[in-house]
């Protein structure tokens, strides 16, 4: 089992010496948070609370998640980055592919693109993007830019986008790992068809069987039950060594200490935040 501390939210002038402190406390990764924008005004469509409302307000920071991960990367050797998750379907594939490519060099291999559909309508409509089309369109975003990773020349005719071969430079050496949040069934099956990885959004830890047992059914439909595959997994429950065990048993790969904000309230000093990563370590990493 290994483990991930989430930045979701910590003050952006304090991501570098997080990353530093964490690679010394031995998590595996870090893992970021990705908005474009916080509306004034949100109809209360979050997927993942019983009131529909997000837990973030319009002062909860998102640094952009490029610049910060790139700097994050520069400060350490060893630790991992991921976003959980980024709204691909706002962006443009092209850029995206050609950004990812260049913090996969930077990190030498160490982030991974943890994306999904988006919930926010308000972000989409900012955006001049269709939000009902949004899993179509983030389909055949993955589709160019997987096709653009290869370095060849390629070409893309889609219903949303349309272009003669182009190529995009640099091309990475490094693998970008593709990780998918969600817990819808279409969800599900785009992580087990193409996905390296699933990104959880806070689960109960009797319900972590279930959906690792689901992912399993499905990637081995697709014939990909082989091939290495992570789940990065909050679980609403107190973290001990029994607890992982069981649920490594059941194919979860990789459990996440609280975000600070949680922990810690919105704002917190990187002391706080040093001492929570490093109680965690002592509690949980030391004994895997």
């Amino acid at each position: 089992m290994k483990f991930w501390q989430p930045v979701s939210w910590a003050e952006t002038e304090q991501l570098c010496d997080i990353a530093r402190f964490a690679e010394q406390c031995g998590f595996e990764g870090l893992m970021g948070a990705d908005h474009a924008l916080f509306p004034q005004a949100m109809a209360p469509d979050y997927p993942y609370s019983d009131t529909g409302l997000p837990p973030q307000t319009a002062d909860h920071e998102y640094p952009d998640m490029w610049s910060s991960f790139a700097a994050m990367a520069a400060v350490t050797t060893r630790i991992k980055l991921v976003c959980g998750v980024y709204v691909l379907p706002i962006r443009n594939p092209i850029e995206v592919a050609k950004q990812a490519a260049t913090l996969a060099i930077l990190s030498e291999g160490r982030f991974a693109l943890g994306a999904g559909t988006g919930w926010m309508k308000e972000e989409f409509d900012a955006y001049g993007v269709s939000f009902k089309s949004r899993g179509k369109r983030m389909d055949e975003m993955l589709d160019i830019m997987q096709g653009l990773w290869t370095g060849e020349w390629f070409e893309y005719h889609g219903q949303h986008f349309d272009f003669p071969p182009i190529q995009v430079s640099p091309h990475s050496k490094y693998q970008v790992p593709l990780y998918f949040g969600g817990t819808a069934k279409v969800a599900l099956r785009r992580a087990a068809r193409i996905g390296d990885g699933w990104i959880g959004a806070g689960n109960a830890a009797e319900d972590v069987p279930r959906v690792m047992s689901e992912l399993q059914e499905l990637r081995k439909e697709y014939g990909r039950d082989h091939l290495p595959f992570d789940s990065l997994v909050g679980v609403y429950a107190k973290p001990d060594k029994a607890l992982f065990d069981s649920l490594y048993d059941s194919g979860m790969t990789s459990g996440l200490n609280m975000p600070f904000a949680y922990a810690l309230g919105t704002r917190s000093s990187l002391d706080e935040k040093k001492r929570m990563m490093a109680q965690f370590a002592e509690d949980v990493i030391r004994h895997f």
